[in-house]
C-alpha cells in the first residue's frame, strides 16, 4: 500500500494566537489522490475536524467538524456536480429521502442558476398558529406565474388582489361574481362621498 501515515507531535496550525487549537494526537492517512485526516485543525486555528476526507483538490472534500464554532458541523464542498440517488428498493407511497432540521431554516440556494421541484405532486404544507407562524409567502422581482387547466383559491376568513397600477379579469367564456353585497368604488369618492361611505374606503386603498 503507498499510503502514507503520519502522527502529530505539536500544536497544529497555533501560530502565535494563544486561543488557536492544540492537536498532539491528529493522523492522516494519504497519497497523491487524496488523503483522511482525524484531528486536523483547520487553517483558521479555530476548528478541529473529527474526520476530513480530502481529494487530490483540497476543495473537494468532506468534513466531520467537532468544536469550535462549528461543533458537530458536516460539510460537503466539491467544485463539481453534488448528486443523491435512493429509493430504488421503495414503494411510491413510501418516505424515501427525508431532510429533517430539528430545529433553525432549511436554505436551498441557486446563486447562479434555477431551483426546479419535479414530480407526480408536489405539495407546500405551511402549518402553525397565529400570524407569526402558518404563512406560505412567495417574492419574485419580476413576475410569478401560474399555468394549470383549473386554479382554485380557498381563503376562509378573506382575501385580497392588489395592484398599484393596471388590473384585469378575463374570462373568454362566463365570468360570474357572487357576493351577498358588491360595491364598486371609483377615484370619484375622493372628492364627493357617496351614501354608503365610500370616501373612507378610497383613502384607505390609496395610502397602499
Amino acid at each position: 500500500m503507498s499510503a502514507t501515515a503520519r502522527n502529530s507531535t505539536g500544536s497544529l496550525n497555533s501560530g502565535t494566537n494563544e486561543l488557536a487549537k492544540k492537536n498532539y494526537d491528529a493522523i492522516e492517512y494519504g497519497n497523491r489522490h487524496g488523503r483522511i485526516k482525524y484531528g486536523h485543525i483547520h487553517k483558521e486555528g479555530d476548528v478541529t475536524s473529527a474526520v476530513l476526507i480530502e481529494a487530490a483538490d483540497a476543495e473537494h472534500s468532506f468534513c466531520m467538524d467537532a468544536d469550535g464554532t462549528r461543533k458537530g458541523w458536516t460539510s460537503s464542498i466539491q467544485p463539481g456536480h453534488f448528486q443523491l440517488e435512493c429509493g430504488s428498493a421503495s414503494t411510491q407511497a413510501e418516505d424515501s429521502l427525508v431532510l429533517n432540521a430539528k430545529n433553525g431554516n432549511i436554505i436551498i440556494n441557486a446563486s447562479n442558476g434555477n431551483l426546479r421541484f419535479e414530480a407526480d405532486n408536489i405539495e407546500f404544507v405551511s402549518r402553525g398558529s397565529g400570524t407569526n407562524s402558518g404563512n406560505f409567502k412567495v417574492t419574485a422581482t419580476e413576475k410569478v406565474l401560474f399555468h394549470s387547466k383549473e386554479f382554485s383559491v380557498n381563503a376562509t376568513n378573506s382575501f385580497k388582489i392588489l395592484s398599484p397600477n393596471k388590473g384585469e379579469i378575463i374570462a373568454n367564456g362566463v365570468l360570474k361574481i357572487y357576493s351577498s353585497i358588491i360595491r364598486g368604488v371609483t377615484d370619484a369618492s375622493k372628492n364627493k362621498d357617496s351614501k354608503v361611505g365610500t370616501k373612507r374606503y378610497c383613502s384607505q386603498q390609496n395610502q397602499v
